[in-house]
């Protein structure tokens, strides 16, 4: 709204401005309160438009948060393989780890967005979804590494998955308390997983007898 000579005017977008406007105003909503707890009701009021404009755009309260969540994933995943520029591959996990950090330190409504799985959205739409496709991008890497060291290329993508998760989490705690700073963080979980890769033993045995008969 503006105002002028004292009275308050609804400001003139185009129909492109208006959609973007709608969008941020559901980003900020869904990650308020979830998908059950926000309303279009709520969007078109903070929005300062009417429900049937909030509806011409998005048809109804799903499908704006598809558009959402489809937008937070790319912008994540373009970050991160954005980072990904360094020739060794504790550089390329340095890069990645800040790449997530620094999303959810900039975007955070974005990330608790993602972090809030809806029921009615698919495995590619939801927060695991997500680090399916992050863990997939970095898989190659890992396999990279395997192969020049002797291990199994097969199990690069068991282990992808066990190193996103673990950042992802983290950063999911990280989220709410955000010390120690990122570039602190960055360093001991690359510490922790690069030091662990490094004495990784090609045939590993589990130490755990096993149980008894009955």
């Amino acid at each position: 709204m503006a105002e002028v000579g004292g009275e308050r005017r609804r400001v003139r977008m185009t129909a492109a401005q208006r959609r973007e406007q709608v969008l941020g105003v559901g980003r900020q909503l869904f990650a308020e309160r979830g998908y059950d707890g926000a309303s279009m009701e709520e969007v078109a009021a903070r929005a300062g438009v009417s429900k049937p404009v909030v509806y011409e755009h998005f048809g109804d309260k799903e499908k704006l948060y598809h558009a959402v969540v489809d937008r937070e994933v790319r912008a994540l995943l373009e970050q991160i393989t954005a980072a990904l520029t360094a020739g060794h591959p504790r550089r390329l996990l340095e890069q990645a780890t800040l790449a997530l950090l620094r999303y959810i330190e900039e975007d955070t409504d974005g990330f608790r967005v993602l972090m809030r799985d809806s029921p009615m959205m698919s495995d590619g739409g939801s927060f695991a979804g997500l680090l399916n496709e992050v863990a997939h991008r970095v898989q190659h890497h890992v396999a990279a590494g395997f192969a020049a060291r002797g291990y199994d290329r097969g199990l690069a993508e068991l282990y992808a998955q066990a190193l996103t998760g673990l950042v992802a989490f983290t950063g999911r705690w990280w989220l709410d308390v955000r010390q120690p700073p990122r570039e602190v963080v960055a360093t001991h979980l690359v510490n922790l997983v690069w030091n662990g890769l490094a004495h990784l033993e090609h045939e590993p045995h589990p130490n755990v007898a096993p149980a008894a008969d009955a």
